[in-house]
């Protein structure tokens, strides 16, 4: 007997990031000093986002092509719930973003307790089935 798996045909819905902050996100922009920004760039810019009694460093960029998070903390890394914390403010809950493990010679560390969420822009990231997670 052999083991018979069948596919769905699904069609994903295929978004951005989402267009500009909320004004709860507006509130935590960095609005002076050198990476300082304002609500005409969008969601591009530094964001202080209080959680849990803890203040994230939060940059996003919508350039380039992608839609880029990252998450940093002075002394450790971000947990699992702070990024899906984070990934919710700036994307829908229905959508995929991705943490990518680079190869070694690509790999740039600017800040060691420091996380990324990445997503091209246009395109659906495909996911495993739901039965391998």
């Amino acid at each position: 007997m052999r083991l018979r798996v069948i596919y769905e045909a699904v069609t994903p819905v295929v978004r951005n990031m989402k267009k500009k902050p909320s004004k709860l996100l507006e509130k935590c922009r960095v609005t002076k000093g050198a990476l300082k920004s304002d609500k005409s760039l969008g969601n591009n810019g530094l964001f202080i986002i209080p959680h849990k009694n803890m203040a994230l460093n939060v940059v996003v960029s919508d350039q380039f092509g992608w839609d880029h998070v990252s998450v940093s903390l002075v002394s450790f890394v971000p947990t699992w719930s702070m990024m899906c914390f984070i990934k919710n403010l700036f994307w829908d809950e229905d959508e995929v973003v991705i943490q990518y493990h680079p190869k070694k010679e690509d790999c740039v560390n600017f800040h060691p307790h420091c996380l990324h969420l990445w997503k091209p822009q246009g395109l659906a990231l495909p996911t495993p089935p739901t039965y391998m997670v």
